[in-house]
């Protein structure tokens, strides 16, 4: 495992296939403490999928994901207080009001209904 002390995230042999189509394979990068990164590649090449698993949203077939001193693979759930994404398209559903995109989102980060509904309100 890469050393952590200076590392915001590590990512090594990361992989993950659908159906039997391996999306990525052997994925290997790490960001330092206050370095831009720039995750870049043509369309097909896994990038979504990547940030899907560094984010929780997905879980790796292989590989190991750390973000600080956290091991997300072994709790993805952890990526998701650790780790934001800005899309660089609106991710929004036209056909939901405001307020039940938002308690959408809020479900897939596993917040309850109650909670959901308050903190969209």
């Amino acid at each position: 495992m890469m050393d952590t002390g200076g590392t915001a995230i590590a990512v090594e042999g990361l992989a993950k296939s659908f159906d039997g189509v391996r999306a990525v394979v052997g994925v290997d990068f790490a960001v330092r403490r206050g370095e831009l990164f720039g995750f870049l590649g043509p369309n097909g090449a896994g990038k979504t999928t990547t940030i899907n698993m560094l984010t929780g949203l997905a879980r790796p077939d292989s590989g190991s994901i750390r973000i600080g001193r956290v091991d997300c693979t072994k709790n993805p759930k952890a990526a998701q207080h650790l780790i934001g994404v800005v899309p660089d398209e609106s991710n929004f559903y036209p056909e939901l009001t405001a307020f039940d995109n938002l308690c959408f989102c809020a479900a897939l980060y596993g917040l309850g209904k109650m909670e959901r509904r308050k903190r969209s309100g």
